[in-house]
């Protein structure tokens, strides 16, 4: 039987692989085959640790996904490395400050969109030549949250960046479809990762932000890589084009 989640001989991008989502992202595909190019502002010493416990293949290249030199760059490493392009997740992101809308600093704003949507647009605007070389079979995976398509008080820029990533995803997957790129967002619930931990570490806040979803409990980081591993596969069939898979406990359903 074949093994549609085999991608040996892939190469796949992570961006904020140094932990959370985009670790067990970098780690899971990797386990699956895959060549992994880790990308963050910091290095991913523990999730190449992680790939080199089995044996998998990885490699890092520092890079602040706002700055169109240093995207630009990473895709280059990627191809003067491996020769191609066939998977991008791209997952970096960066969460303001929780504050109502008239106190949010114009500062902190600007650093969500420069890196949540910003960071994305040019991910896909230096990917996307790339992945279109290897035809049909290619993926791009954005990393959306719940908050793309509700709203959470005290997040409005994180609500506005991550609609905007829908935003992109829907209008870069009409565009490509036809030529064989399948580009897809995900949007996780409440997740624990080192960026949510400190949060989540207030028993009261937990027990309220367990309760926004019908299973009544945070994610798990290795729960979206899973999804990942699935829109990039071709489990996910020829179909599944500019879509938000939910990834968020029945949360939106609820």
């Amino acid at each position: 039987m074949e093994n549609l989640t085999d991608f040996t001989g892939k190469v796949v991008i992570v961006t904020g692989a140094r932990s959370g989502i985009g670790q067990a992202t970098a780690v899971t595909f990797a386990r699956q085959g895959a060549k992994v190019v880790m990308a963050g502002r910091h290095a991913c010493d523990e999730t190449a640790a992680q790939i080199a416990e089995f044996g998998g293949e990885c490699m890092f290249v520092e890079c602040d996904v706002s700055k169109e030199e240093d995207v630009k760059n990473l895709v280059a490493k990627t191809i003067e490395a491996y020769g191609k392009l066939d998977i991008a997740v791209n997952n970096a992101g960066y969460n303001s400050p929780t504050n109502n809308l008239t106190e949010q600093v114009t500062e902190d704003f600007d650093r969500v969109m420069a890196i949540d949507v910003r960071g994305v647009f040019l991910c896909m605007k230096y990917e996307i030549p790339e992945l279109l070389k290897q035809g049909e079979g290619s993926s791009i995976i954005n990393i959306a949250s719940v908050v793309a398509t509700v709203a959470d008080p005290g997040m409005a820029p994180y609500v506005a960046a991550k609609h905007a990533v829908h935003g992109l995803t829907q209008a870069a997957g009409i565009e490509y479809a036809e030529q064989g790129l399948r580009i897809n967002c995900i949007g996780p619930a409440f997740v624990a990762t080192e960026m949510t931990i400190p949060w989540l570490e207030d028993p009261e806040f937990k027990e309220m932000v367990k309760g926004f979803n019908a299973q009544h409990r945070i994610a798990d980081p290795q729960e979206i890589a899973d999804v990942c591993l699935f829109l990039a596969s071709p489990r996910a069939n020829k179909f599944i084009s500019g879509a938000l898979i939910a990834a968020d406990g029945g949360q939106t359903a609820h």
